[in-house]
């Protein structure tokens, strides 16, 4: 399984279709992933709805924070590796220095992915 690492809410001001935009580049990387043998995995995928059901209407609510990082830091210890995709964030920056913590491979393309094929 490789958590897919990269800006979500930097830059946006929580505006939600900018918060889209930046999942859907995040999920463009989930393809290929599968695609080379992998399992894709976007913290985001589990963040959401769990904040949803505390109750969270928005990344923005107080309760978001007690959900968001430590998702993808459950998620990584189920993980084999990171990809961190370009791109200012905070969370994405956590999530490699959690794998290199925990002596996960950190890739930055999706081509050094081990068994990556080409589409």
């Amino acid at each position: 399984m490789i958590l897919i690492a990269g800006p979500f809410r930097s830059g946006t001001g929580d505006d939600p279709e900018l918060l889209a935009r930046n999942l859907a580049r995040l999920e463009e990387a989930a393809w290929p992933i599968f695609r080379s043998g992998h399992v894709p995995m976007i913290g985001e995928w589990v963040a959401l709805p769990v904040l949803r059901g505390a109750g969270g209407k928005t990344v923005a609510d107080p309760i978001a924070k007690e959900i968001m990082y430590p998702t993808a830091d459950r998620l990584l210890h189920h993980c084999d590796a990171v990809l961190r995709l370009p791109g200012d964030s905070a969370g994405a920056d956590q999530d490699v220095a959690i794998a290199l913590s925990r002596g996960l491979a950190v890739y930055h393309r999706v081509e050094d992915i081990p068994g990556y094929q080409a589409a």
